[in-house]
């Protein structure tokens, strides 16, 4: 092998190398932005839950007063 085949070779593995890191971030990043998606929905169905709660004990309380 050559000098600038070996060169040439050196900079394939490191663009390689590079790239597999920043796949391997751009994963990370997208499994995290589900999980959070995924707990913005819980706490949306939560809140959603509590409200309807609370309006059928004001209901309740309303139809049960004297």
């Amino acid at each position: 092998m050559t000098d600038d085949e070996t060169e040439k070779a050196e900079e394939t593995s490191a663009r390689d190398r590079e790239q597999d890191r920043d796949r391997e971030q751009e994963q990370q990043l997208l499994a995290l932005e589900k999980k959070r998606e995924r707990y913005v929905w819980y706490y949306l169905a939560y809140f959603l839950f509590g409200i309807h709660l609370v309006a059928f004990v004001m209901i309740y309380a309303v139809k049960h007063a004297k």
